[in-house]
């Protein structure tokens, strides 16, 4: 009997103690939380700076401490050859090149052949305009140029029937005798143009030379014996009229 009451409290009291903490957790009560010390206040550290506080200064801080240890040396790498692109690159920059002297050769030509051009047509002006005769001399040309192609044609005429030396070296004779009759000085100008291109070759001027001396020379022989002439025929004429008037007077 006694055994039975034992028993029957041991197993009413985890009852009692569940009901208990179930009250408990059931009853609404106040929690109040406990307010941190004034050293743990202390000890805290802010999560925003202060505005006031000092900024660090650079030069105080110490320099970083370089590691002791240098780096290790590379190894040297083999040198690479030229890649495709590098020696497509050299070649179009010769083929380049290339074409560029080809049009700086092909323009210097260009301007030379211009240039000689030019200067070949001033230097033919220049030598047309050089052969006229100045202006206050009182020479024309035009009236003395139609008369010596009267000439030279006339001369073609008159040795038409003549050999072929004759023919091709009268018109030329008769042609030369009035220009220098009546252009004398258009004449001095062509003929020192003619001589001007004839010293370029050595040859040619010397035949000149001595051509020029034969026939000066044989103008002054026919002036010495035109001379000669005339007085012979001077000297017979008053011969022949001393005579005349010799016999006339012993005629009376």
């Amino acid at each position: 009997m006694a055994a039975r009451v034992l028993l029957q409290r041991r197993s009413m009291a985890p009852l009692a103690t569940l009901a208990a903490l179930g009250g408990m957790a059931l009853v609404p009560a106040t929690v109040l939380a406990e307010a941190p010390s004034a050293a743990a206040k202390q000890q805290r550290k802010p999560i925003y700076d202060p505005l006031d506080a000092p900024l660090p200064n650079p030069a105080s801080q110490p320099p970083p401490s370089t590691p002791s240890s240098s780096p290790a040396p590379e190894e040297p790498r083999p040198p690479r050859g030229p890649t495709p692109t590098d020696r497509l690159a050299v070649q179009v920059g010769r083929a380049r090149m290339f074409l560029y002297g080809c049009a700086v050769a092909a323009e210097d030509r260009v301007n030379t052949t211009m240039d000689s051009a030019l200067d070949l047509e001033q230097s033919f002006t220049n030598t047309i305009a050089s052969l006229a005769p100045p202006r206050d001399s009182g020479e024309r040309l035009m009236p003395g140029a139609i008369y010596v192609l009267v000439a030279a044609m006339a001369g073609s005429i008159v040795a038409r029937n003549r050999n072929i030396i004759v023919r091709a070296s009268l018109p030329l004779a008769l042609g030369f005798a009035a220009g220098w009759a009546v252009v004398p000085l258009t004449m001095r100008n062509v003929s020192d143009l003619a001589w001007k291109y004839e010293q370029r070759f050595p040859t040619v001027a010397d035949s000149h030379l001595r051509l020029r001396e034969g026939v000066e020379r044989g103008v002054s022989f026919a002036k010495v014996h035109s001379q000669l002439g005339v007085r012979y025929v001077d000297d017979k004429v008053t011969n022949a009229r001393e005579i005349v008037e010799g016999w006339v007077k012993q005629g009376k």
